[in-house]
């Protein structure tokens, strides 16, 4: 029988959106969130426009949904990801999930991938994209990152560098992400398998456009990832 998440389940729940210049588009992200009962810890990633106008003015509307924390300057996803992290457990969180505030994740997803914590199932969850839509270059940068991902971490997994994932909070307090860029999505990997945190892979959909194209791992990423993965092993 398919478990049936609460309104409790989902109160119990803390979404994580490091935020850098998604003035233009978090506002739909933050609210539709909101409205699904879910908590939020948003960090504003030293934002050079007016992101943070836009999250406090959806705080006015959920209130008691929102909480707001401020880099002073772009310190990268990684660290912003962290803060938020860092952040949530002032909440006292059963469950955390971080995903990116671009657009391109639903809100949709959130009931799908904490299900697996709350029914015991995983410690940790991993959305997987559907990687037959993504874009060539992006799809091909994945493949490298999932394949580095295995040589380095030694970690089998279908999509290393998915920004939308979850975590119990007992779990979340085992790990520790140092990451400044995108390398945080195969750390998150890492240090999930090396604390032995049983995790499972759940689909999610992706929302294309031409502005979440443009960022996340693309070739060019992956080879600063390489370099940064190398880097850590001395």
């Amino acid at each position: 029988m398919e478990y049936e998440l609460t309104s409790e389940d989902r109160n119990a729940t803390f979404v994580v959106l490091p935020a850098y210049n998604e003035a233009t588009r978090i506002q739909p992200v933050i609210e539709s969130i909101a409205d699904k009962g879910y908590n939020m810890v948003i960090v504003n990633d030293g934002s050079s426009d007016n992101t943070l106008d836009v999250i406090l003015d959806s705080k006015r509307k959920y209130p008691d949904k929102i909480h707001v924390y401020s880099l002073m300057i772009n310190r990268g996803v990684g660290i912003a990801t962290q803060t938020g992290f860092d952040a949530v457990l002032k909440y006292d969180p059963k469950y955390v999930v971080s995903m990116d505030s671009d657009g391109q994740h639903s809100a949709d997803d959130l009931d799908n991938v904490i299900t697996p914590l709350v029914t015991g199932q995983a410690h940790a969850v991993i959305g997987v994209r559907p990687l037959k839509d993504m874009p060539f270059t992006r799809n091909f940068a994945n493949a490298i990152m999932n394949l580095l991902t295995r040589i380095f971490y030694g970690v089998n997994v279908s999509d290393s560098q998915t920004g939308f994932r979850a975590i119990t909070q007992d779990a979340l307090k085992k790990i520790k992400i140092n990451a400044r860029g995108y390398l945080i999505s195969s750390e998150f990997i890492r240090e999930v398998n090396d604390k032995n945190i049983p995790f499972a892979e759940v689909p999610i959909q992706t929302i294309y456009t031409p502005e979440t194209q443009a960022k996340g791992t693309n070739v060019k990423e992956a080879l600063k990832i390489l370099i940064q993965m190398i880097k850590h092993q001395f």
